[in-house]
């Protein structure tokens, strides 16, 4: 009788610390990536502040991971990768033209960011990506 009783509590709490494992090591795979657009929202926790004409950057790709959007001054393009939850933008290039600031720091940081690995979550309509530098929190749209 002992025996069952502490197999019945023991029984959900090994129950809850599998479902809360699963949970914990999900990874983004890229059909939670693709086919939508992506619009910048915060950088590093802050959200982000652009003066009027400038439009928050954006991030889209679609089914074969070319990527391409608008980076703060520039629109850029590339070929996104995606391996074990991070993702970069390989050889990114992009228009040239000069903006005032802050439109060209923002696209220093976007830029920056996208051609290096981090590692991608995305949670409900947010996708985060986070490396040694920064933190990008985009926010999905279904307006291109």
């Amino acid at each position: 009788m002992k025996k069952r009783f502490l197999a019945a509590l023991a029984l959900p709490i090994i129950l809850a610390a599998c479902a809360a494992s699963n949970e914990d090591t999900s990874v983004v795979a890229k059909s939670d990536i693709v086919t939508h657009n992506w619009i910048l929202t915060k950088v590093d926790n802050k959200a982000i502040e652009l003066p009027e004409p400038f439009k928050a950057p954006t991030l889209e790709l679609n089914q074969d991971m070319a990527a391409n959007g608008h980076s703060g001054c520039n629109r850029y393009f590339g070929q996104a990768e995606l391996k074990d939850g991070k993702l970069r933008i390989e050889k990114m290039g992009m228009t040239m033209m000069a903006c005032p600031e802050p439109a060209m720091e923002m696209e220093r940081v976007m830029s920056g960011t996208l051609m290096e690995w981090s590692d991608a979550t995305v949670l409900g309509n947010e996708l985060t990506l986070t490396n040694t530098n920064h933190t990008l929190t985009f926010k999905r749209s279904d307006v291109k």
